[in-house]
């Protein structure tokens, strides 16, 4: 089985509460790092080990979403448009990535599990990929699903250290030795998303909008033994706040994006 193979569905629809400043008027996936939204870089990321077909669990305020990939081609490139015919022609590259995209409609307030489960009628396999629409990872995809495999169960989260909310000072006796702001933590896991599911996870779960992933799923999967943790020690973080979003622009503009 191979990355290339399978296909990952991406939850596009919560609120986004704590990032106001910028969800107001669109969904998170859409909030931009380098003037592309965090959702096109995970879809990126996936790509970079041969997925190419994305379910996209939209909820809150999707036609933005739809709006973004319906006219994905026509924002890349310069376009004619005749107004009297409605034709029109794109000039230069084609520059479009070669991906195939489900907008798939799971309701304005479904919680994450129940997203998940309605988005399973367009997941083509028995294993798919799954994960958040605003964090991003340096992760190894490929090594993500080679763990699933090994260990035979219904599903794989990827494990992942925390970013401090402080600096992190390591003093000897009165002196300073190093000065990190705000590093990843050493110690202690997360859920960092980036899940590999069989079918069999949601199987009997029912269509209740208020299923929680993670409250009515997963520690059920964990109290049978059916949940895996793949260890991601690399680069990892979300973007819950306006001060992560600066953060996560300020690393791209860098050039050296670990994600990238």
């Amino acid at each position: 089985m191979k990355a290339r193979d399978l296909d990952a569905v991406i939850l596009c629809g919560g609120l986004g509460t704590r990032l106001r400043e910028e969800t107001e008027f669109k969904p998170k996936p859409m909030v931009e790092i380098g003037g592309r939204p965090i959702l096109w870089h995970i879809m990126r990321r996936y790509h970079r080990f041969g997925v190419r077909r994305f379910i996209l669990c939209l909820g809150y305020k999707g036609e933005v979403i739809r709006d973004y990939f319906l006219n994905y081609r026509l924002r890349q490139c310069d376009v004619t448009v005749n107004l009297r015919s409605h034709e029109i022609q794109v000039h230069g590259e084609d520059l479009t990535e070669d991906w195939e995209i489900v907008l798939a409609d799971t309701g304005d307030d479904a919680m994450t599990g129940a997203r998940l489960n309605r988005a399973l009628k367009h997941v083509r396999s028995d294993t798919f990929f799954a994960t958040y629409g605003d964090g991003v990872a340096d992760i190894d995809v490929e090594a993500l699903l080679a763990a699933h495999v090994r260990a035979g169960r219904q599903a794989t989260v990827t494990a992942v250290h925390p970013s401090s909310r402080y600096g992190e000072i390591d003093v000897a006796h009165d002196a300073v030795r190093t000065f990190l702001e705000k590093p990843q933590v050493a110690d202690g896991w997360i859920n960092g998303g980036f899940f590999v599911f069989s079918r069999s996870a949601f199987q009997g779960v029912g269509d209740d909008a208020g299923l929680v992933l993670e409250a009515d799923i997963l520690p059920k999967l964990a109290a049978r033994g059916q949940l895996t943790a793949y260890e991601h020690g690399g680069f990892w973080q979300c973007m819950d706040t306006y001060r992560e979003m600066v953060a996560l622009n300020q690393i791209w503009a860098t050039g050296a994006a670990p994600w990238a």
